[in-house]
């Protein structure tokens, strides 16, 4: 671009040396002959900063990486990523920032103002940045397209989290236990299990949790809505998820398969516990007695042992118990309720292991066999009898 074409409008500080756009006492940029509004001289440095944005030559260069700057101010701030300083703190919260134009967006969120509105859903934003982002929901705008396999985003952001999947890098490693992770707010969230640190509190129980996400699924228990239905038998869910697993009793589907020794589950959760078995992996750790566990759950369940906790009680006696199906075994003693069908003769049962054991009637199954004779029997109990007549005979 030639410099006669330019002719901005500038505002010069003669005390800071500073050219600025559009502002009061304008001076303008033609050629190299100067036109002032004021009486004060545009100073020689910013002049030739100024004319380097047309002669595309740069002035400053970071020693930390080489990239090239029009002026020291903006050389810099750009020290400020190698340095990690963060001069602009927030008064409210103590949030460090690089630039304080940074800081004024981030103020916003104190003061509750929000200028930016949806002109779509009405829904309104802090920042137009935000409100820009929140467009591309309506328009269904991806702009951000991923050169492996063409998928598109709605966000940078989201583009690169995408690209991990390609690349298997895992940048993230706990301190901990040496787990690796492809995003650092996952690594975060791992690391409250090493914690024990429950930030997400429920406001009718006080239940903590360590994620937003199960707070949320928790509280569907206290509002009682269970708006997924199985149009196979009508039973209900409070999540999507739930359902779709659930539709598997019906179709029998097991989509997730163990790539040591091909077992195959219903779903996902249950496949990375089973890979647990061949991994050895017990990252679980009861600080009580030191054993250790596959899941986070199944901590939980044994750290009752150690605090004599009972957070199940029976609806119609009052009974208080350890564990939830603990609890739903016996209240079917109470309702009566019989779960359990044979699928041979339809007979019916309140315990799995009860149906277990009536099926091998029918099958002709028996899995129990005596150490000292060799003979089989269909139940546990029946073996332990017999084998009480052993050592009578010897």
């Amino acid at each position: 671009m030639n410099a006669k074409l330019c002719r901005l409008l500038y505002n010069y500080s003669s005390v800071t040396g500073v050219v600025r756009l559009f502002k009061k006492n304008e001076i303008i940029c033609d050629d190299y002959k100067l036109v002032k509004a004021g009486a004060l001289d545009w100073e020689k440095s910013s002049r030739k900063i100024h004319m380097m944005s047309h002669t595309g030559k740069k002035l400053s260069t970071c020693t930390q990486c080489g990239k090239s700057f029009t002026g020291p101010s903006h050389l810099n701030k750009h020290m400020r990523i190698h340095t990690g300083e963060k001069p602009y703190t927030c008064t409210q919260c103590g949030k460090s920032f690089t630039q304080s134009s940074n800081l004024n967006e981030h103020m916003k969120i104190h003061s509750g103002e929000k200028l930016f509105t949806c002109t779509w859903c009405g829904k309104s934003f802090t920042l137009s940045s935000y409100l820009n982002k929140h467009l591309r929901i309506h328009t269904g705008e991806k702009p951000f397209t991923c050169t492996q396999c063409g998928r598109s985003f709605i966000r940078f952001s989201s583009l690169n989290q995408h690209m991990v999947i390609h690349t298997g890098e895992r940048p993230f490693t706990c301190t901990q236990c040496g787990k690796s992770f492809t995003q650092l707010s996952n690594l975060n969230k791992h690391m409250l299990i090493h914690t024990g640190e429950k930030p997400h509190i429920c406001t009718q129980c006080g239940k903590g949790f360590r994620t937003s996400s199960h707070l949320n699924q928790h509280m569907l228990i206290h509002t009682g809505e269970r708006k997924h239905k199985c149009d196979q038998c009508g039973k209900t869910f409070r999540r999507g998820p739930l359902l779709k697993a659930h539709l598997r009793v019906h179709t029998k589907e097991k989509p997730y398969s163990c790539s040591v020794c091909g077992r195959s589950f219903a779903a996902q959760s249950n496949l990375s516990l089973h890979q647990k078995i061949h991994t050895g992996v017990r990252e679980f750790v009861c600080f009580g007695c030191g054993k250790t566990f596959m899941t986070a759950g199944l901590l939980k369940r044994h750290q009752r042992i150690h605090t004599g906790e009972k957070p199940y009680t029976c609806s119609h006696c009052d009974r208080r118990f350890s564990h939830l199906e603990t609890l739903k075994i016996h209240e079917r003693t109470h309702t009566g309720e019989k779960p359990y069908a044979c699928s041979h003769c339809g007979k019916t049962f309140s315990h799995l292991e009860t149906l277990k054991a009536h099926e091998r009637i029918h099958t002709g199954e028996k899995p129990y066999r005596c150490s000292h004779c060799g003979k089989t029997f269909r139940q546990m109990q029946t073996l332990k009898a017999h084998e009480n007549i052993h050592p009578a005979i010897c």
